[in-house]
């Protein structure tokens, strides 16, 4: 940040914790005091000769007065200036590193720790192909604005995805000193979104229901779990053997693996044990959905295009995260407490909140294995009127909404 630098404001300036700071003088340019986290006053002076930005430590404040600093900052300038300066006076090359290089950094040092969808955040870091050359700290906003320009072409709504996770790699960025402010804070999303509301049809349920059935294992039987559960894909696609007692009849997803970071209890119904019971296990392998044993399923969007084709060219679009919207409209028909729909879908919804968000440990256990069994024959009832030949001549393209 910039700041006229006085002997009171140094000597006044408390260290930030969180991340070093750096104050670029007004009155001789290129003058820079850094307070450390550790409480450590240094002057430097950086300039860029020949396209590089160098970095030339002067010392720390104490030994070296503001005004000894100023005096050997505008030597170096005058030096810089007319020509006479040398590469041996001290000066450091600024190593700050591209955008390209602080991607997997942060997937390594953040998203890897902090979030189970990780190479979802990689791949929307990669659509910023323009900007990957680039150093992090001289991105400026119209930068970003230009590529989410090129991104927007070719994903309206997905540019504001892309925007989201950048924003956030920026904020990492700054929280760890590898720049000082986050060139694109406060920047509105590109696109205008609506909110979705599509909710699949009994028929639609019943034509990928069968879709499912030809595809098997292990989308079709993934794909098959997701309608029955309402969880969201990663958590179904990357599901573990030692997740399920199949005898209690649960599912128990850990923290680490939902979205919210909260631990979340899933009951097994009948139709969901019926799936899993067929599933074939790999020797050696944890993995419930896998092809080689050693990773969880993925290109779910080829997936979806196979599965579209069941449906009719003039179906509306639909997502899996849909499926999850399906349940939750058909439990309210069912007259299933809206809690304890939020509660199967493991959202954090503001139905309980403050202290008695904290205190409530009631997990609707029994409610939610009777919320699932009513849905799962729901599901049932579709896709056997589906499949019944003796019911071709009944209409089942109502909607669950």
């Amino acid at each position: 940040m910039i700041q006229k630098l006085t002997t009171k404001f140094i000597e006044t300036r408390k260290p930030n914790p969180a991340k070093r700071e750096d104050y670029r003088d007004t009155v001789v340019p290129g003058l820079v005091l850094r307070v450390n986290k550790s409480g450590t006053k240094t002057f430097s002076f950086h300039k860029r000769i020949n396209g590089k930005m160098k970095r030339l430590t002067i010392g720390q404040f104490g030994p070296f007065s503001l005004n000894d600093a100023r005096e050997r900052a505008r030597q170096v300038l005058y030096e810089v200036e007319t020509g006479k300066f040398e590469q041996n006076t001290g000066i450091e090359v600024e190593t700050k590193p591209t955008l390209g290089d602080v991607i997997p950094d942060y997937i390594e040092k953040h998203a890897k720790v902090h979030n189970r969808d990780h190479e979802r955040k990689e791949a929307q870091l990669a659509k910023f192909t323009t900007l990957h050359e680039k150093r992090i700290d001289e991105i400026k906003r119209a930068d970003v604005v230009k590529a989410c320009d090129i991104i927007q072409k070719s994903a309206p709504i997905g540019v504001n995805r892309a925007l989201a996770h950048l924003k956030h790699l920026m904020s990492w960025s700054v929280e760890r000193g590898i720049i000082d402010a986050s060139p694109i804070a406060g920047m509105k999303p590109p696109s205008k979104e609506k909110p979705r509301e599509r909710v699949l049809s009994d028929d639609e349920l019943g034509v990928l229901w069968e879709a499912c059935d030809d595809e098997g294992y292990p989308f079709g039987d993934c794909m098959k779990l997701l309608i029955l559960s309402g969880q969201r894909r990663a958590e179904v696609a990357e599901m573990r053997w030692s997740e399920l007692d199949l005898e209690k009849r649960l599912w128990t997803l850990p923290s680490q693996r939902a979205k919210n970071g909260r631990q979340h209890t899933i009951p097994l119904t009948d139709a969901m044990l019926d799936v899993l019971r067929r599933v074939p296990k790999f020797l050696g392998s944890d993995l419930v959905f896998t092809t080689k044993g050693t990773t969880p399923i993925s290109g779910f969007g080829r997936l979806k295009r196979r599965l579209d084709k069941s449906l009719p060219k003039d179906a509306e679009p639909w997502t899996p995260h849909d499926l999850r919207r399906t349940m939750s409209t058909n439990m309210a028909q069912l007259g299933v407490p809206q809690p304890v729909t939020e509660a199967l879908l493991n959202h954090k919804t503001g139905v309980v909140s403050g202290v008695a968000a904290i205190y409530n440990v009631y997990s609707y256990a029994e409610e939610k294995r009777e919320a699932l069994d009513k849905w799962n024959e729901r599901i049932e009832e579709v896709t056997k009127t589906k499949n019944d030949p003796q019911s071709a001549g009944y209409s089942v393209a109502r909607s669950l909404g």
